[in-house]
C-alpha cells in the first residue's frame, strides 16, 4: 500500500519534474554536476602543491654535469692556447677577412632572394613557359653541390673561352675573354648567389601558397588592385612563414662562405688559414675563426626573433608572448617585490 505524502519524511521527498516528461527530472533539481566546486571545511585553508616531477630533476642534474665537463676541458686543456687566440683576434688579417665574409654574405642574400622571388612568381605563373623553366633551374641547382658550382664557375674559362653577346646564331657585338671577366671573388658571387637563389625560390613559394585563399577572394571582392594586394595582404602573411627560413638560410650562408677558401678567395677561415701556415699554432687560428662565427651568428639569431616577432603581430589572439627581457625583469620582479615597477620594462 502507497505511504500518502502527508507522511512521508521532509528529505524523502521526490525532486520536481518536468510537465512534458514526467520521468525527468528539472534542471533545477540536479545537482551541480563535477565541474562544482566542493568545499571541505577540513581542506580549505591548505596549499595547492605541485606534483613533483623527479625525472626533470634528474636529466637537468646530468645535463648541467656534462656541460661542466665541457667547460673544463675548454677551460684546461692548454692545447687550446687561449692567449694565442686573444693575440690573433683583432689582428688586421683577420678583420680584414672578417669584413669579406660579412660583404659576400648580405651580397649573396640580397641577389639571391631578388633572383628567387622572380623564380618563385615565375613558378607560380599560369605560363607553362616560365613555369617549365623556373622549375629546371631550381632543379639542377639544388641538386648539384655548391663546391661543384664553385669549381665548375671556376674553370668555365675550359669550357667558354670567349664570352659574347650578339645575335644567335649571327655575328656578336662584344666579345671578352672568359680568363680577364671572372676572378676569384666574382666567380664566388655568382656561384653562391645561384646557389642560394634556387632555395630561396622554394621558400618564396612556399610564403606565398600559405596564405589563404579566401583572403585573396576578400581583397577581390573589394577591388583592390594586384599591387596593393600584393603589398598589403600577401606579404605580411607570407613573411611569416618566409623570415624563420630565410634567417636559417642567411646564418647558412654566411657559414657556407668559407667555402670560398678552396678558391683562394681571402674571407674569413683563408686569413686564419694563411697566419696558421706560417706560425704552425693551428688549433688557436681555428678558434678564432671559431669565435667570429659564433659571435655573428648570435647576432643575427636575435635579429631573427624580433623580426619573426614584427610579422606575428595580430597571427595570435593573445598577443606576442614575452621577449627573453621581459621575462627576465619578470623573474627578478618575482624575487625582489619590493623593487618592481620602478623604471620602464624592456622590449
Amino acid at each position: 500500500m502507497a505511504t500518502p505524502p502527508d507522511v512521508l519524511p521532509p528529505n524523502s521527498a521526490s525532486p520536481p519534474t518536468d510537465p512534458d516528461r514526467p520521468d525527468r527530472p528539472t534542471l533545477s533539481a540536479l545537482p551541480a554536476g563535477p565541474s562544482a566546486p566542493v568545499t571541505d571545511p577540513d581542506t580549505a585553508g591548505l596549499p595547492i602543491v605541485p606534483r613533483r616531477r623527479p625525472g626533470r630533476l634528474v636529466a637537468a642534474a646530468v645535463a648541467l654535469l656534462l656541460f661542466g665537463m665541457v667547460l673544463n676541458s675548454l677551460v684546461r686543456n692548454r692545447a687550446f692556447q687561449w692567449e694565442v687566440v686573444g693575440q690573433y683576434l683583432t689582428t688586421t688579417s683577420i678583420t680584414t677577412g672578417l669584413l669579406l665574409t660579412l660583404w659576400l654574405t648580405a651580397l649573396v642574400m640580397v641577389l639571391g632572394f631578388a633572383l628567387g622571388t622572380l623564380l618563385a612568381l615565375a613558378r607560380l605563373s599560369d605560363n607553362p613557359v616560365l613555369t617549365s623553366l623556373s622549375w629546371g633551374f631550381v632543379w639542377v641547382f639544388r641538386a648539384t653541390p655548391l663546391l661543384v658550382q664553385l669549381l665548375f664557375w671556376f674553370n668555365i674559362g675550359a669550357l667558354y673561352p670567349h664570352l659574347g653577346v650578339g645575335i644567335p646564331f649571327g655575328p656578336e657585338f662584344l666579345t671578352v675573354r672568359t680568363v680577364n671577366l671572372l676572378g676569384p671573388v666574382l666567380t664566388a658571387v655568382i656561384g653562391l648567389t645561384l646557389h642560394e637563389a634556387a632555395f630561396a625560390a622554394e621558400v618564396v613559394r612556399s610564403g606565398i601558397l600559405s596564405v589563404d585563399q579566401g583572403q585573396l577572394e576578400a581583397a577581390a571582392s573589394l577591388g583592390l588592385g594586384r599591387r596593393r594586394v600584393l603589398r598589403r595582404i600577401v606579404v605580411p602573411q607570407a613573411m611569416r612563414s618566409i623570415v624563420p627560413t630565410a634567417g636559417n638560410m642567411l646564418i647558412g650562408t654566411l657559414k657556407g662562405t668559407s667555402i670560398v677558401s678552396v678558391l683562394a678567395v681571402q674571407d674569413l677561415l683563408y686569413s686564419a688559414q694563411l697566419v696558421y701556415n706560417q706560425t704552425y699554432q693551428v688549433i688557436p687560428l681555428l678558434m678564432v675563426a671559431t669565435l667570429w662565427y659564433v659571435g655573428v651568428t648570435s647576432v643575427l639569431s636575435v635579429g631573427q626573433y624580433y623580426l619573426e616577432r614584427h610579422f606575428a603581430r595580430g597571427a595570435t589572439r593573445d598577443g606576442l608572448p614575452p621577449t627573453p627581457l621581459r621575462r627576465a625583469a619578470a623573474a627578478l620582479r618575482r624575487l625582489n617585490p619590493g623593487a618592481g615597477g620602478a623604471g620602464r620594462a624592456p622590449r
